[in-house]
């Protein structure tokens, strides 16, 4: 079984085949007033340090502050620059729209156990702790992480998500829809407000 998912997905990864998001169908993952007149989009990485250092500082009085006021509406997209980010990205969203943003907040917290935790084998062992310790079922897990379909829509996504708005780097960020690199939670707080007083 995991013979076949460390092949599958890294097929599906660096597969040439493309869906369009109308056949892919996969959800984005959102926190916050809908209807909020400041929208953030988030590019991120799970296997990323810069991803896991905003989630771990900015990202708290960013959500503090504005999305559980209901100022703004807090978008999340993965982002897959490799095969590490791809498992643990269909990790969390197994978990449901409901938990993903604590399986998100976890993956986050545990990312230099289990991101580097050695060959791929070692690293899948690590992400399942990581779905266990969430509350996951080892059948759930099992049945998430052999979805090949679902990795293959994932990657479609997200290459049509990285060349619609121009994803280089991680993360990145959109708000209303203008591109701005990582920035501390005063830089992210001034522009807020800004967008809010529009």
């Amino acid at each position: 079984m995991l013979r076949t998912l460390l092949s599958a997905a890294t097929a599906v990864l660096f597969s040439l085949t493309m869906l369009s998001a109308q056949e892919s169908e996969i959800p984005d993952m959102v926190q916050g007033n809908a209807d909020a007149k400041v929208e953030i989009i988030e590019y991120a990485s799970y296997t990323c340090p810069h991803c896991a250092s905003f989630h771990a500082s900015a990202y708290k009085d960013i959500k503090k502050d504005y999305i559980d006021t209901g100022k703004v509406k807090f978008v999340y997209r993965e982002v897959y620059f490799d095969r590490f980010g791809l498992w643990s990205s269909m990790m969390a969203r197994c978990a449901g729209p409901d938990r993903f943003f604590g399986v998100t907040d976890l993956l986050y917290k545990e990312q230099s156990t289990w991101a580097r935790a050695g060959d791929p084998a070692a690293i899948v062992a690590e992400l399942r702790k990581v779905g266990l310790k969430s509350g996951m079922t080892e059948e759930t897990l099992d049945a998430c992480f052999n979805d090949a379909d679902k990795a293959q829509s994932l990657v479609a996504w997200y290459q049509e998500n990285a060349e619609r708005d121009n994803v280089r780097s991680t993360p990145s960020f959109l708000i209303n829809g203008e591109p701005y690199s990582n920035m501390n939670y005063a830089d992210f707080s001034a522009i807020i407000e800004e967008k809010l007083a529009e």
